[in-house]
């Protein structure tokens, strides 16, 4: 599908504008609300509740962020709801009070969280909502099979796949060297057939995203955080995917 202008016309802001030395927290309505009054298109994550719901928390677990432990998708959306970020007021909202409070200023693109797992539960839930509402989203995923999956879900929706050059720590060591390969060469790319790549910042310049330019696919990258960062993303990418500064 034909890719809108404002995927790439203004840099956007990663996980909405936070700053933990002002005490505002990434995915937070706080973050986004900031996002939104200063016109940043906004990128959050989604995850799956117990009760099937997709709320806007990036890790799979509670620990890092909140003042609770354990992992988020044993505990139902409601139960979330009255989980506090840490030293904040803010709690974690669902991916549809999250779109209310944008209320459509700014545009958002969502990143599908995966275990690679082959569940479709959350892409299900999330098509559902974003099909049923008129503000500005893009869906993407690290997981080609989720962005596949969206063709037939969400078929209106702008599509993207998230990409990196090398997949060597944390998540990725359960992936074996062919699933690697795939993903940061996207010899997926005829099955997923994404309309826009998030690529790594650390990565440019890189044929990947070099040639997805050539034919014409918007590239944005993530995340950029140094002037470094800022000169590669302007050089290599399309727009830039930005925390802890203000473009």
């Amino acid at each position: 599908m034909a890719v809108p202008n404002w995927l790439t016309a203004r840099p956007v802001a990663h996980r909405g504008l936070h700053d933990l030395a002002d005490g505002v927290l990434e995915n937070t309505p706080t973050a986004a609300r900031a996002a939104a009054e200063a016109g940043f298109p906004i990128e959050c994550d989604v995850q799956l509740t117990a009760d099937g719901e997709a709320v806007v928390f990036h890790d799979f677990t509670l620990d890092r962020l909140t003042a609770a432990a354990g992992r988020l998708d044993e505990r139902t959306a409601a139960e979330l709801a009255t989980v506090p970020f840490k030293a904040t007021t803010d709690r974690i909202p669902t991916l549809d009070a999250y779109l209310d409070l944008i209320g459509g200023r700014v545009p958002l693109i969502i990143e599908i969280k995966s275990r690679f797992d082959g569940d479709l539960r959350l892409t299900r839930r999330v098509a559902e909502i974003v099909n049923r509402r008129p503000e500005p989203v893009a869906l993407m995923s690290f997981d080609p099979a989720i962005v596949e999956a969206l063709i037939d879900l969400a078929p209106g929706k702008v599509r993207g796949v998230v990409a990196e050059a090398h997949y060597v720590e944390g998540e990725w060591t359960k992936l074996d060297g062919d699933a690697k390969r795939s993903l940061g060469h996207l010899l997926h790319v005829g099955r997923s057939r994404p309309d826009f790549l998030a690529w790594h910042v650390k990565d440019l310049p890189h044929a990947v995203p070099n040639m997805a330019r050539h034919f014409g696919m918007p590239v944005l990258t993530w995340t950029v955080r140094t002037p470094d960062d800022r000169a590669r993303a302007a050089e290599f990418a399309d727009q830039m995917i930005f925390e802890g500064f203000r473009p």
